[in-house]
């Protein structure tokens, strides 16, 4: 690596830690109701909100009231969605004449945007209207990113709170995500891009004749406002086929600086917001060292990984799949970032990293989404591992485990293990059936230890909400398009119902007075324990299947074969 490869890594990591306590504190004030800078021009635009959806701002309820709220609102977000791609050919802004979707492929975008995935089995440009990227995929864009940081919210209420039943209002949580924090910085960020080339036109297509006198269709469309909350909200699903590999989406290394800053920049910031909402910042800050030291490992290994010669390849470090204009360094902490945040965006081929870097990719989905996550997500993601590790350090103590003063129980333990395990279980079990039945390997275009890792990848990155794909499998496929949607669908409520669970459970507590023997959640060792938690689990779970797939690759292409 040459020093300004340092320089970038370095720079990187510093703004996004600069960003941390600005917008963590002012997400704090937003969940709090109080009032904010920008209070007096969005102000307004909630309330107006609140009388068009006949909603009471001051209305409160159980986790139960709360749930029921966020279920109808995503299941009616899923219909109108799929409605909209159904019939995008009988409606306006569409000067492509695109045709309407097929129906599994609907119902797997549909399925896809309304979970926070973002998984496409389509080319945007050849496939969505500008209506149905905007009304549809925006529009989702924006309220299941806010749908999970509503979650987190809940989660902290609860477990801060002393004998509360209620929990809050879930469209008050989910309004105040959308107008105060996701809709003024996708604004900035689409103004950004556009300065940088982006394109944002409803134009229809032009063509162009190239140097050897071919015709070429040029895609245009509103581009920049999609990409801006999709890098923000950690969806992660891109205008055009090629993700942020496209030049129109992603045209210049300013561009790529921003998008890459901008998917860790809430997750990252959410840790301070959930200190200030549970009473102790020392809390949030244990949450995003454990982030930091397993993120900070994983981009370590993977630009090791990118950088190292291999006899197979001629002893030359691995360029092939990567944008030139943005090389290995960028590429690298592009996909460490991607899948480490659930936000699914790429702009280089993960079918062509090495494999010790693809096998880190799938890793970091695997460790479910919890360092950093999707925006909410992983934030609850990652305290349903610090129940478990609560769970286990008072067995090491020798008393009763607790967080922030309260018990934890048996019925916390369960509900916290179902929210680890189901997603884990769908990637085995999904797996299995796609390399055992014919239909399932049918779409692959490589054989061995990497087909395998192809597949592995796609179930990975659909069960954890991720939405990035490795390339190389063929997914637009009636069994690929189904089967996925179950398990976006398991990947998202699997963990949110569990997590309602816990927040209603832990609100119901009262505080016990800390003693000599409670194990201290806010510290240095907590962080060395939660880390290690998470990484057991994740290897015992994985570890065979990873070293079916890639670490067998890393050993054989060592040996100079490739699949």
């Amino acid at each position: 690596m040459a020093f300004s490869d340092w320089l970038q890594v370095a720079l990187f990591i510093l703004l996004l830690l600069a960003a941390v306590p600005i917008l963590g504190e002012y997400m704090a004030q937003v969940y709090q109701g109080q009032k904010t800078f920008l209070s007096p021009v969005l102000g307004p635009l909630e309330m107006g909100v609140y009388a068009v959806a006949g909603v009471n701002p001051s209305d409160s309820g159980d986790w139960k009231k709360y749930t029921q709220g966020l279920l109808w609102f995503n299941a009616l977000g899923f219909l109108f969605l799929l409605g909209l791609l159904l019939l995008q050919a009988f409606l306006p802004l569409n000067p492509q004449k695109l045709v309407p979707m097929e129906l599994g492929v609907a119902v797997n975008t549909a399925m896809s945007f309304m979970t926070n995935t973002n998984w496409q089995a389509y080319s945007g440009e050849s496939t969505l209207s500008y209506l149905s990227q905007m009304l549809g995929l925006g529009v989702q864009n924006f309220v299941s990113a806010a749908t999970g940081m509503a979650v987190m919210v809940v989660l902290a209420r609860g477990l801060a709170g002393k004998q509360i039943k209620t929990l809050g209002n879930f469209w008050v949580d989910l309004t105040r995500s959308v107008v105060y924090i996701l809709l003024p910085l996708s604004l900035l960020l689409a103004l950004a891009l556009v300065s940088q080339g982006v394109v944002q036109s409803f134009s229809a297509y032009p063509s162009a004749t190239t140097l050897e006198g071919a015709q070429q269709v040029v895609p245009l469309g509103p581009a920049a406002s999609q990409i801006a909350i999709k890098q923000l909200g950690t969806n992660g699903g891109g205008f055009f086929g090629i993700n942020s590999a496209h030049p129109f989406e992603n045209p210049t290394p300013l561009s790529n600086f921003l998008q890459m800053l901008a998917i860790l920049l809430i997750p990252a910031a959410l840790t301070w917001t959930y200190g200030r909402l549970v009473g102790s910042l020392r809390q949030g800050i244990v949450l995003l060292a454990a982030m930091g030291v397993l993120a900070g490992s994983s981009l370590g290994l993977s630009l090791w990984a990118e950088f190292g010669s291999n006899p197979a390849l001629g002893n030359l470090p691995f360029l092939e799949g990567k944008e030139t204009r943005f090389g290995i360094v960028n590429s690298v902490i592009w996909s460490v970032s991607t899948t480490l945040a659930s936000n699914g965006s790429v702009n280089a081929m993960h079918d062509s990293f090495s494999p010790l870097a693809g096998g880190l990719a799938l890793f970091n989905m695997m460790l479910g989404e919890v360092v950093f996550g999707g925006v909410g997500a992983g934030l609850y993601g990652i305290l349903m591992f610090v129940i478990l590790t609560v769970f286990i350090a008072g067995l090491m103590v020798g008393r009763s485990p607790e967080y922030l003063g309260k018990k934890i129980e048996g019925a916390q333990i369960r509900m916290a293990a179902l929210a680890v395990i189901l997603p884990s279980a769908v990637v085995l079990l999904f797996t299995a059936m796609a390399v055992l039945l014919p239909v399932g390997l049918k779409g692959l275009n490589n054989a061995g230890p990497h087909g395998l890792s192809e597949i592995l990848y796609a179930f990975t990155s659909m069960a954890n909400n991720n939405g990035s794909a490795f390339g190389g499998l063929t997914v637009n496929t009636p069994f690929y398009t189904w089967l996925g949607a179950l398990a976006m669908l398991i990947g998202r409520f699997g963990v949110i119902l569990p997590v309602m669970v816990i927040a209603g459970q832990m609100a119901q507590k009262q505080a016990v007075p800390a003693s000599g023997g409670t194990f201290p959640t806010d510290g240095g060792l907590f962080v060395i324990l939660l880390v290690s938690v998470i990484l057991i689990i994740g290897g015992l779970t994985f570890f065979p299947v990873l070293a079916l797939g890639p670490l067998v690759e890393h050993g054989l292409m060592l040996q100079g074969k490739v699949f």
